[in-house]
């Protein structure tokens, strides 16, 4: 199960449980929309604390939708403590112009957030 949110510029996926490709659509399809309306460039901040675990469909779709948005998101924020997730992060920022960044506190991730929206402004 997923629940998005978007306010300011960025938005905002919680993971609950299994992480299935229709719970990727529905973040696939809030992230399309506000790119193609020209809200970008976009922040992230997935919180994967409470992930049970992923679809092998998600995964590909992930790839996929992360190659055609190379250029579209600012800074991505991913809240974990999964050593494989901090892994796929670094790997993820050969392919993207984002800045990606791990954390396993929420205000931290906030924070960082935050200052590249200032920074940008």
């Amino acid at each position: 199960m997923i629940g998005v949110d978007y306010h300011n510029e960025l938005i905002v996926a919680v993971v609950f449980g299994e992480f299935t490709l229709a719970d990727y659509r529905e973040f696939e399809e809030l992230a399309d929309y506000k790119i193609k309306v020209g809200a970008g460039p976009l922040d992230l901040l997935f919180d994967l604390r409470e992930m049970a675990g992923f679809t092998v469909d998600l995964a590909v779709e992930e790839v996929r939708h992360t190659l055609r948005h190379a250029h579209d998101f600012r800074r991505i924020a991913i809240l974990t403590d999964d050593q494989w997730i901090t892994w796929s992060a670094w790997v993820s920022q050969f392919f993207v112009d984002a800045e990606i960044k791990v954390f396993d506190n929420e205000p931290a991730a906030r924070l960082w957030l935050e200052a590249g929206q200032q920074t940008s402004a």
